[in-house]
């Protein structure tokens, strides 16, 4: 598995217009792209973390090309909420610890 880690910097007051942007884009690159979702996690009121997760980098490396036009609407508003978008990382997972709910 692949992860991509993104950093963003979310305008004041812009929240609303950042998560739903981020929801919608993520939800198209699921859809037809080929990824295997996304995270998305606040630090504090201007700093979110998001991580992506891909079967493989081959995969990520080779999307985009497949989005519908309203993904472009989404990307705008992400832009246009954010002061900054970044990649922090690009990472293989070697283990998977991860679950879902706390077993008993």
């Amino acid at each position: 598995m692949y992860i991509v880690l993104y950093n963003f910097e979310v305008k004041i007051n812009k929240e609303d217009d950042f998560i739903k942007a981020w929801k919608g884009l993520t939800e198209l690159i699921y859809k037809h792209e080929g990824s295997l979702g996304s995270r998305l996690h606040k630090s504090n009121a201007k700093h979110y973390l998001a991580y992506a997760q891909w079967p493989n980098q081959q995969t990520f490396e080779n999307s985009g090309n497949k989005l519908p036009e309203k993904a472009n609407e989404f990307r705008q508003l992400m832009r246009a909420s954010c002061e900054k978008i970044e990649v922090l990382y690009k990472m293989e997972m070697l283990e998977d610890l991860l679950r879902t709910k706390q077993s008993e």
